[in-house]
């Protein structure tokens, strides 16, 4: 059996087969003929390819984001998916310390290749699971050091982070790393809510609060920050007055209903120009119809598809990190949230700079 695979030119670790030798490309077949390996014949490098489910089920092996390769650390790959499991900043329903696990449980079901935009990240750019943050859930304040201290390492090798929340607390500690490097970034921030309060019962840093502080330490180019998708009740009339006096663009949900988003996207890309950009995705920017499980949820909210468009819209744009937070996989027993959440991610990965298309 294991010489059926390695006549294929497949390797084994921990249960898993995974393609890297370049000489067999575009030659290996399997017994009923179908091409088993990605045709990579335009670069000389040797990437991670995630197991094709035609050939290794779906649920053997490890449980890694898309089931790629682990590595405990970023040197020598292109992006990596890292997680953050923390909810002690929630002021709502927690949970959210459980999405990374089941974000990469239900990432089994993800493919190659971008089936929607003919992106082929995995012929593009050497990725991998670098593991979670080793998080401190009793303080928060001590958390928040440990994740920028564990970014600063990852975007010293030229790595760009993807990761898998956790609560929004996490954007903050991660911003701190990616401007020490990058300086004031862009800020594409999807959600339904603004996170810019300012104390939340006594207390200056949890998931409403990110991106003041981020204001306030100089991470961001705020002329290159737009909130999508805001929506829900609030504690004044209007809620967004103080993102909007800092130069954000603030696009509210009701802009978004019943349309794509396509245009707005051509507009967010201009504002962004070259400089390096950051994009945050909260799960709750979705509909709760669609994303159940997350800590705070608000009706009316955007459609998957509305989300995808936005992601894709960020191609071409200078990324330089991403984030998908807020999943609460006790609240959706399905799994569809996670599920939803895993494929987000995909999308982020497909628009990173460099990513070939066919």
């Amino acid at each position: 059996m294991f010489s059926f695979w390695r006549n294929l030119g497949l390797t084994r670790a921990a249960g898993v087969f995974f393609a890297f030798p370049r000489q067999a490309l575009g030659q290996c077949r399997s017994r009923t003929g179908g091409c088993l390996i990605p045709n990579r014949d335009s670069s000389g490098s040797r990437y991670n390819v995630p197991p094709s489910a035609e050939f290794v089920a779906r649920v053997s092996g490890i449980s890694t984001m898309a089931k790629l390769p682990y590595r405990e650390t970023a040197d020598g790959l292109d992006a990596a998916f890292i997680g953050v499991p923390i909810d002690t900043g929630t002021s709502n329903r927690p949970g959210a310390r459980f999405g990374p696990r089941q974000i990469r449980a239900e990432s089994a079901l993800l493919r190659a290749y971008n089936s929607g935009t003919r992106a082929a990240p995995y012929e593009s750019l050497m990725v991998a699971d670098i593991g979670d943050v080793n998080v401190n859930l009793y303080d928060l304040k001590d958390t928040c050091k440990r994740i920028t201290e564990a970014y600063r390492k990852i975007l010293a090798t030229g790595c760009i982070p993807l990761t898998l929340g956790g609560d929004h607390t996490i954007a903050y500690p991660i911003l701190q790393a990616v401007a020490e490097k990058h300086g004031p970034v862009g800020l594409v921030h999807v959600d339904a809510h603004a996170d810019t309060s300012d104390v939340v019962l006594g207390e200056r840093i949890g998931h409403g609060t990110p991106f003041r502080r981020c204001v306030e330490e100089g991470l961001l180019d705020c002329q290159r920050v737009v909130q999508i998708g805001l929506r829900g009740s609030g504690y004044s009339a209007d809620s967004y007055e103080w993102s909007r006096a800092q130069g954000f663009r603030v696009v509210q949900v009701e802009e978004c209903w019943f349309k794509s988003l396509s245009p707005l996207m051509s507009e967010v890309r201009a504002q962004m120009g070259v400089g390096p950009v950051y994009l945050s995705f909260d799960i709750d920017a979705l509909d709760p119809g669609f994303a159940p499980g997350t800590g705070t949820p608000e009706i009316a909210g955007l459609t998957p598809i509305q989300g995808v468009e936005i992601i894709r819209g960020c191609r071409g744009l200078n990324l330089v990190g991403c984030d998908l937070v807020e999943v609460s996989p006790p609240y959706d027993t399905t799994g569809n949230t996670a599920l939803t959440g895993a494929n987000l991610l995909f999308e982020m990965l497909c628009v990173l700079p460099k990513v070939k298309y066919y």
